[in-house]
């Protein structure tokens, strides 16, 4: 299978497509920090001369401005509005190319209105990973992941709290630069599930 990994760069999904057997290569604006095929550049850009190519593409769009999180702000800084309805138009976009499989994978947000509400809602718990970030995933002509490895969470206060939460459940990562990468790299539970059940469809 010919598979596109759009907005990663990473390499993780990538790399666990190659592992399994398939021609994956990724794209972003960012150069890939694990060496193999990756196109650095506009993932749009790239998909006007090449999208007839690919069997399968998983995207991962920026999600800043598309986010619960940050949605508050929007209200208060007209300029944020603006970006949440450029990156609104990027996942639509993305999700309109003339590849037979695609994916979509975003934190919960705005795009559940905006467009419409994702297939399935995952969360790497559920793939053998010690870690709570709900993400949501909207799929044309591909079925739900089927969960692989249930993680147990500690109970606090009769809370359940995983690896990458502190007991009131925020997330660990402090502040910093490079927060959002280390953020949006997906989890090698849910890529290997990605590679697998997705990887034999063709």
């Amino acid at each position: 299978m010919n598979v596109l990994i759009a907005c990663e760069f990473s390499g993780r999904v990538r790399d666990a497509f190659i592992a399994a057997g398939h021609n994956a290569i990724s794209c972003d604006l960012e150069p890939t920090i694990t060496a193999g095929p990756h196109h650095q550049g506009d993932i749009l850009e790239y998909l006007d001369k090449n999208q007839n190519r690919f069997d399968l593409m998983i995207a991962h769009p920026p999600c800043t401005y598309l986010c619960s999180s940050g949605l508050h702000w929007n209200s208060r800084r007209p300029e944020r509005q603006a970006k949440t309805e450029e990156a609104i138009d990027f996942v639509m976009r993305l999700m309109s190319v003339n590849i037979p499989m695609i994916a979509i994978e975003n934190p919960i947000g705005c795009l559940s209105t905006a467009i419409r509400k994702p297939d399935q809602i995952i969360q790497p718990y559920q793939f053998g990973e010690d870690a709570s970030k709900a993400t949501c995933l909207w799929l044309k002509n591909l079925p739900p992941l089927i969960p692989t490895q249930y993680v147990e969470p500690r109970i606090v206060n009769g809370k359940p709290r995983w690896g990458n939460q502190t007991d009131i459940g925020q997330n660990k990562l402090p502040p910093s630069a490079d927060r959002w990468k280390l953020r949006s790299i997906t989890y090698k539970g849910i890529a290997s599930a990605m590679a697998s059940q997705w990887g034999c469809l063709k």
